[in-house]
């Protein structure tokens, strides 16, 4: 699908910002999706207006039922946030009391369980969305193995929910499958919640059993920022009340949900297919010959229908290693942005669904360049880790910037 940039130019220049050329992925990191012109269009609409905000969320409700095949569903601020008002859910139910008395859990069940390989970090952890509304995770496994006695051990009568999350920063091995994850937890009456941010088949995850799963707007389906919240008719009422309580704080706005409501219907009346692959080719052709780089296709690791590109960099012939490289692109203008997750293994990763034809070209002739030229970066400081990077980020934040007039 060619990703269309309805906004002009001048907000860059008026703003003093850098362009970015996204390879990367959706991320947030990155402005998240780059949205299509009839989602900002649904935005735009519904900005000027007052509307019932119980309204629009029952809108939302009968969308989501008819994306998902869930029972129900509602729209929060981000899919970070869902994770937390669901735990919050299998927690209260529709107890308004309850409601109002979170993160304090006395007299609650209050345990959540995940296995360790799914404990990952997407920008935060996921055990601290759990804790942020007094729920305590408990682990199961080791890193990259967990077995059906482990969980079934841990499901105790304090455990109010479980947790699954669904995503290419887990361990991709050694899990216990969900299908057998949720028949286990169900033995004990406990929901198991699925965090399946950037995941495309809502139906699939919920047929295998889950109570709720949560996912990005501005994801696979190209909307604003926003989190979608899909499952049990009572769980999903449970969720939406704790706007009563600690989900005032991860409320969506009317922009975010008619702006979901839009992506979803978008989603319906499209294929769901790889429009990436051209651009892929193209990606190849381009890429070979240049001494030290190599590509090799990669399959989404969790089935979602589209193949990344691998661009292996040998350091010997190269000049520079992954992260140098990456570090390079990313320092110029316009900003070209890679993914760095496997820098470590050798390999940088180019997400080819968020950008477009032209940008593209810019992309390849800027890698090109910089192969044919010497490295002109720290390599101490290209190898800092995601987490370091980021603090550093916040540490130094705000920038210098231009005057707005």
């Amino acid at each position: 699908m060619e990703a269309e940039n309805p906004m002009s130019i001048d907000v860059f220049a008026d703003y003093g910002l850098r362009r970015i050329i996204n390879l990367a992925g959706i991320e947030t990191v990155h402005g998240a999706a780059a949205v299509p012109p009839d989602i900002v269009r649904a935005v735009g609409d519904i900005l000027p207006q007052y509307v019932e905000m119980n309204d629009l969320q029952s809108v939302a409700c009968a969308e989501i039922m008819a994306t998902t095949g869930a029972e129900a569903g509602f729209i929060t601020n981000c899919a970070a946030a869902g994770i937390a008002l669901c735990t919050a859910a299998t927690m209260t139910g529709l107890d308004p009391c309850m409601v109002e008395q979170l993160p304090d859990t006395t007299g609650m069940k209050s345990r959540v369980v995940l296995q360790k390989g799914h404990e990952v970090h997407f920008g935060a952890g996921v055990s601290q969305m759990i804790r942020l509304v007094g729920a305590h995770p408990v682990e199961i496994g080791t890193a990259t193995s967990a077995a059906l006695f482990q969980l079934r051990g841990a499901l105790t009568p304090e455990v109010a929910a479980a947790v699954y999350v669904v995503s290419h920063h887990t361990v991709q091995h050694g899990m216990i499958p969900l299908v057998d994850f949720t028949a286990a937890c169900h033995e004990f009456d406990i929901p198991v919640i699925v965090d399946a941010a950037a995941e495309y088949d809502w139906p699939g995850l919920l047929r295998q059993g889950a109570d709720l799963i949560v996912f990005s707007a501005q994801k696979a389906l190209l909307g604003p920022t926003a989190g979608i919240v899909a499952g049990r008719h009572d769980l999903v009422r449970a969720c939406y009340h704790q706007e009563y309580g600690i989900g005032r704080a991860m409320k969506a706005g009317k922009e975010s949900i008619v702006g979901a409501i839009a992506a979803m219907r978008r989603w319906r009346a499209l294929p769901v297919a790889d429009g990436s692959m051209v651009r892929l080719e193209r990606a190849e052709i381009a890429l070979a010959g240049i001494p030290g780089l190599s590509t090799r296709r990669q399959r989404d690791p969790t089935g979602n229908p589209f193949t990344r590109l691998e661009l292996h960099v040998d350091p010997a012939l190269a000049g520079r290693d992954a992260w140098a490289l990456a570090a390079e692109l990313a320092a110029g203008t316009p900003k070209i942005a890679l993914r760095a997750l496997h820098a470590d293994l050798g390999y940088l990763l180019l997400d080819l669904r968020p950008v477009s034809d032209a940008d593209l070209d810019i992309a390849l002739a800027a890698i090109r360049r910089c192969c044919a030229l010497p490295s002109h970066v720290d390599p101490v400081a290209a190898r800092m880790r995601r987490g370091d990077r980021a603090t550093a980020q916040y540490r130094s934040w705000p920038r210098p910037m231009r005057a707005v007039p």
